[in-house]
């Protein structure tokens, strides 16, 4: 009997509606709060919602991690028409999404791979994709799953955000960061490395400048990676910002698809309006 493999992720993995719709890809959204009111990421909120409230209020929205009866409702309906389900979520380093998510699975027993993408943003997205491809060649659940875990640490999720307001406010930046960020122009680019993010560079000046050094640095340090696709994702940055970075990727990469995306509300949370990033998979 052949395998059905259904490939599900959390929203966080940033993913456009039409990747989403072209690969059968099953999103379960994670919660962001503004005040009193909780709303689904990608559903009935939106970055630009975000930014509004934050300018008007100075308070940053906060993020929730479904529990295990969430992501019970969302598993046992497709484990019992028959398939088998391969789910990615975001960094265990960033939240509790993958332990609720895992201990669901648990519960139901059979037929559920879980992911700890250690990763955020389309750097979780790009292992979801990697698994799209990899049930296009008809490849078995357990072998799609052991080749993704075997990618997690060759992702590059890295970004550059043109503010560190929002960090600041969300205690992921020191006063010193904050206020030397101002007074010299600093933007650091942050990544990740074992599913946790850290400072790794600083860029001085503008954001068209950072950039061009950002991505000059990614290309030095990846002089192999996988060709088959790359996200320029960004959290509703200037268009000038978005249409750079990807000429600039294009010169210094060669990738067989370059694809632009928006950051959805629970990263926007956390990163502010102007963050881009150029994410992939080295080798």
């Amino acid at each position: 009997m052949e395998e059905k493999i259904i490939i599900t992720s959390d929203s966080t993995c940033d993913l456009s509606p039409e990747l989403i719709v072209a690969n059968d890809i099953r999103i379960f959204p994670l919660r962001v709060i503004l005040g009193s009111e909780t709303y689904r990421d990608g559903i009935d909120i939106t970055p630009q919602e975000i930014f509004a409230y934050v300018e008007k209020t100075g308070v940053l929205p906060k993020t929730s991690a479904p529990n295990t009866e969430d992501y019970l409702k969302f598993f046992a309906p497709l484990v019992e028409e028959g398939n088998t389900v391969i789910h990615f979520n975001i960094s265990s380093g960033a939240s509790a999404s993958h332990d609720f998510a895992s201990a669901a699975a648990r519960e139901i027993g059979k037929n559920i791979f879980v992911v700890d993408s250690h990763a955020l943003s389309t750097g979780q997205g790009l292992l979801v994709m990697k698994a799209c491809d990899l049930r296009a060649e008809g490849r078995s659940a357990q072998s799609i799953y052991d080749t993704v875990n075997g990618l997690r640490e060759k992702v590059n999720t890295s970004f550059i955000p043109d503010t560190l307001d929002y960090l600041y406010k969300g205690g992921r930046c020191s006063a010193l960061s904050y206020y030397g960020s101002k007074v010299l122009s600093i933007h650091p680019q942050i990544a990740m490395k074992c599913g946790k993010l850290y400072p790794k560079a600083k860029y001085i000046g503008s954001m068209t400048r950072c950039l061009k050094k950002y991505v000059s640095d990614l290309a030095e340090e990846y002089s192999a990676y996988d060709a088959t696709r790359c996200f320029i994702t960004h959290s509703n940055a200037d268009p000038e910002l978005v249409a750079r970075a990807k000429e600039l990727t294009r010169e210094l990469f060669r990738f067989n698809e370059v694809i632009e995306t928006v950051a959805g509300s629970i990263i926007t949370s956390h990163c502010g309006r102007n963050t881009i990033g150029v994410l992939f998979i080295g080798e």
